[in-house]
């Protein structure tokens, strides 16, 4: 049976359901949304880099958790890596046409969260002082 356009958007819908626990689309959703894959992707936009590159461009990561989002990105298609024999041996790495394309997400994502940080700030600070014995009351909706 053949199936009309809407009709196939209509399974692949039912198919890659985000929402549901075991759907592929939600583990890969997973996947990409982890702080180090975002800075990882970010910091591979500029161009191919090594390792210890990586290391210094993004403080705070490391080498077992750079190493393991590294391989993770890699079995997703989203970056390539090459290994030089040498010594010491030489590993770089890039992003795929895939990886590139997913670049427009994250610095939407990065924007947002620049532009809007203060107000998430000031949010969080009055809900920290109400959890901490601020007024337990209910809250008028402003």
């Amino acid at each position: 049976m053949t199936l009309t356009a809407d009709q196939n958007r209509q399974k692949v819908r039912h198919q890659y359901n985000a929402a549901l626990e075991h759907c592929p689309a939600r583990q890969l959703l997973e996947a990409i949304s982890s702080k180090w894959v975002t800075l990882v992707m970010l910091a591979l936009e500029e161009g191919p880099q090594r390792h210890s590159e990586l290391r210094r461009n993004i403080p705070g990561a490391s080498q077992k958790m750079l190493t393991s989002t590294l391989r993770s990105l890699e079995r997703d298609g989203l970056i390539l890596r090459e290994v030089t024999a040498s010594v010491p041996v030489r590993t770089d790495y890039w992003l795929t046409p895939l990886g590139r394309s997913l670049l427009p997400v994250i610095f939407a994502m990065k924007e947002w969260a620049e532009d809007n940080m203060d107000a998430v700030a000031e949010s969080r600070q009055k809900h920290d002082i109400e959890l901490a014995g601020g007024d337990a009351g209910p809250r008028p909706i402003s």
